[in-house]
């Protein structure tokens, strides 16, 4: 039981998601200190205002706080698009200059020099004319 249970921990695909979660953690912890530590400001600085949470809409005495929505909608498109441009682009980048070229695959198919139609690559013969070919 217990052979089964470290079997099962030390498989590649367990360790590998442990991992990921660990490195992704760290991960989210940098890109959100790129977007509340330099992103943020610079829009703030532009735009007069740190953020949105003072758009507050009152109706009957309750608030809707839509500012709060707006920080949180701005701040999750600027952290998608810190992933995309800081790590997913330059990542495919990289890939794509290991990436060996596919070798072509010969053709299936040859035409026949009598009759300009298309017949198996290995065929000796032209199943529409009859004439043989080379």
């Amino acid at each position: 039981m217990l052979k089964g249970f470290r079997d099962f921990i030390l498989r590649g695909n367990v360790v590998d998601l442990a991992v990921a979660v660990v490195v992704g953690a760290a991960f989210g912890a940098i890109v959100t200190a790129l977007v509340a530590d330099i992103i943020t400001p610079l829009i703030g600085a532009v735009a007069h205002k740190p953020d949105f949470s003072y758009l507050v809409l009152e109706i009957n005495g309750s608030k809707i706080k839509f500012g709060d929505f707006l920080n949180a909608l701005i701040s999750f498109l600027l952290i998608a698009a810190s992933v995309y441009f800081l790590v997913v682009v330059p990542l495919n980048t990289l890939l794509n200059k290991f990436k060996k070229p596919v070798p072509a695959t010969p053709p299936s198919t040859k035409a026949c020099p009598e009759c300009l139609s298309d017949i198996p690559a290995a065929a000796k013969r032209c199943p529409h004319c009859t004439q043989p070919v080379a």
